[in-house]
């Protein structure tokens, strides 16, 4: 006797998990694409280097945004970021500060240091050590990094800048192999921190303040930073999103769309591609783990995008996600990437 719905049954038991067998796996290319025959975050992971590889492939050339959030220097990714950029994988960067200070501070010659959670992180602070979870930083070249960040832009003619000004300006005057904003400020890549002041470069900042405060000075144009994206916006005939992590960057890169809607009176046109790697939890109702549908409904994220969501920890998912398209980028790679020519806060997009 067949069970009633059996039509629906059939349909529904109708793709079997497939196990990875890593005797036939050859790179990881081959690994995550097993991955998306499986379960779990192994499946959603999979998913996830589908669709970045999709806004690699797309023809219509758009604009891919990858918001930065996270201890991601401190936990080793610091290379990966930058070959990411330098093999064209993400058009704009928005991070938050501490990643791009973290940056600036290898630009100098310093390091992080392999360390333990069980410290006693007393000791520590008599040292003058920084601990990061079980990564050390040296407390004393912080602070030789912070007033180094005050003095290199007294450089700079006293005006109001963007944060993409002020980091192509530090990408160039601190030029590095494997430097984010060096490999930045070379091929024209857009880096923005909107909410830059809650890092050490904001130290840094700060100290430059102090000494000229009673005169013309450098000063950080926030607002212009909500503009500059939104020419963005308005130059690209569709956007992909990366999100690693979430914080400020996710909900700046999405309020974009709102910005730009408001503009240029717009509705509709939310970002084509998503995708996100958190350890976040969407029931506690915070941004970092709210969920791509749920942007769905701010229209933020269009409602027919090609999204995927990974619950797994950046240090391991990214090195998997990027290693697996340089595997694979015989059907992507040299990308024609676009590229934004500044005319003061006005770009136009190659």
């Amino acid at each position: 006797m067949k069970p009633h719905g059996a039509g629906a049954r059939k349909r529904i038991l109708s793709t079997p998990i497939v196990p990875v067998d890593v005797k036939k796996v050859k790179g990881l290319g081959d690994l995550l694409a097993a991955f998306q025959q499986t379960s779990v975050q192994a499946r959603n992971l999979g998913r996830c280097y589908e669709v970045w590889r999709n806004m690699l492939r797309d023809p219509k050339r758009p604009t891919i945004f990858v918001g930065l959030a996270g201890p991601l220097i401190a936990a080793g990714l610091r290379k990966v970021l930058r070959d990411m950029i330098e093999l064209g994988m993400v058009d704009v960067v928005v991070s938050t500060g501490a990643i791009l200070y973290q940056d600036l501070y290898q630009s100098m010659g310093y390091h992080h240091y392999r360390g333990t959670p069980l410290a006693d992180d007393a000791e520590l602070n008599r040292l003058h050590i920084d601990r990061i979870y079980d990564t050390y930083v040296d407390e004393e070249r912080f602070e030789e990094t912070d007033r180094a960040i005050g003095t290199l832009v007294e450089r700079l003619p006293p005006r109001g800048y963007s944060s993409r000004e002020l980091f192509e300006f530090l990408g160039r005057e601190l030029p590095g192999k494997d430097s984010i904003l060096a490999t930045c400020a070379r091929r024209g890549i857009p880096v923005f921190s909107p909410a830059l002041i809650d890092s050490s470069i904001g130290i840094g900042l700060t100290l430059h303040y102090g000494k000229h405060r009673q005169g013309p000075r450098f000063s950080l144009d926030a607002v212009r930073d909500n503009y500059e994206l939104v020419q963005i916006l308005a130059s690209s005939p569709r956007t992909g999103v990366i999100y690693i992590g979430g914080g400020t960057p996710k909900n700046w890169i999405n309020d974009g769309i709102v910005m730009a809607n408001y503009h240029y009176h717009r509705e509709g046109e939310g970002h084509y591609y998503a995708l996100q790697l958190t350890t976040d939890v969407p029931h506690w109702g915070g941004l970092s783990g709210s969920t791509l549908d749920e942007a769905v409904s701010w229209g933020k994220i269009s409602s027919t995008a090609t999204r995927a969501m990974a619950f797994v920890e950046a240090s391991v998912g990214l090195p998997l996600l990027i290693g697996a398209l340089y595997d694979r980028r015989k059907d992507w790679y040299p990308r024609r990437s676009p590229r934004f020519r500044w005319t003061g806060d006005q770009t136009t997009r190659r």
